[in-house]
């Protein structure tokens, strides 16, 4: 692996999410495109803010990008209720995908929570 955000629970947890995402977006029925799109923004902004936070040195930077990450995943959570409720997925699937993004959540605020200032090495 070349970067240190790589080796992270949190960010390997990001990237099952999008496979999820994707298995999820394949199943909407036509005519919902715009959460196909918004669903897929948001679990890439997932994956992307934490890469971006985990390369800031200033703790307070790393906590913006990781809010703006845990942020994207609750947005992604809003659409897969939505999905959920309307039923146009898999349930199986949804669930353990929304199980998923609830433990993405819960790294991402004890990661903010943590965050401390570094230096470059």
């Amino acid at each position: 692996m070349y970067f240190e955000f790589e080796n992270l629970d949190v960010y390997q947890a990001a990237l099952e999410f999008i496979e999820k995402v994707d298995q999820i977006v394949r199943q909407l029925p036509k005519g919902h495109a715009h959460r196909k799109k918004q669903l897929q923004r948001s679990a890439d902004s997932i994956a992307d803010n934490i890469a971006e936070g985990v390369g800031e040195f200033a703790a307070n930077e790393r906590r913006r990008f990781l809010r703006i990450s845990r942020r994207s995943a609750l947005e992604a959570a809003s659409q897969l209720l939505v999905i959920q409720r309307h039923k146009q997925a898999n349930g199986t699937l949804l669930e353990q995908t929304l199980a998923l993004l609830h433990r993405v959540v819960c790294m991402l605020t004890k990661m903010a929570e943590g965050a401390k200032d570094r230096r470059p090495s």
